[in-house]
């Protein structure tokens, strides 16, 4: 079936029903550390590649991503509960409900929740590398209880296109 929209000046268009859902107890989801939880909610094996869509949950005082940047793709943020602190490159900024940070690639960034309340955010990875695949292996880590040195945490990260840079020491704003 196809049918002229006139909006497209005449194109014929042929509809397609390729959706995929996926359902809140269908979602892989893993133990980033005793007190952060990643789930994927749309790896980009599920969305050919073109992004990734993760919620991450943390409990307060969780230590989260220290500042780092990619190399081959974007990170976008959005907090949807409680306060995530969010490092834009300069500043730690308080990203509340609604807050939302886009981050390109090979810019500083970095996320916790230093608040004394649960925190959970959208993380959105544009194109989609196999993230999944970096949080598994923390995950594995995290539950071994053995402590990487820091020339195996550098070689994890450099596996998955992360790399650990200093903070700049600017004074933080609200």
């Amino acid at each position: 079936m196809s049918y002229v929209d006139p909006w497209t000046e005449g194109v014929r268009l042929i509809p397609e029903a390729a959706t995929t859902f996926v359902a809140p107890g269908d979602l892989e989801a893993v133990n980033t550390s005793p007190t952060s939880r990643a789930s994927f909610v749309a790896p980009g094996s599920l969305t050919a590649g073109r992004y990734g869509l993760f919620r991450y949950d943390m409990l307060p005082g969780s230590g989260g991503g220290g500042t780092h940047i990619h190399t081959t793709f974007s990170e976008s943020f959005y907090v949807l509960s409680g306060v995530v602190s969010l490092y834009d490159g300069h500043h730690w900024l308080r990203g509340q409900t609604g807050s939302f940070l886009y981050v390109p690639e090979r810019s500083v960034h970095g996320f916790k929740n230093d608040s004394d309340a649960p925190a959970s955010f959208l993380v959105l990875f544009a194109p989609a590398p196999p993230r999944e695949r970096f949080f598994r292996e923390i995950a594995e880590e995290s539950a071994s209880g053995r402590r990487l040195s820091d020339e195996e945490w550098r070689d994890l990260y450099r596996r998955h296109d992360q790399y650990m840079v200093p903070e700049r020491s600017e004074p933080s704003r609200a």
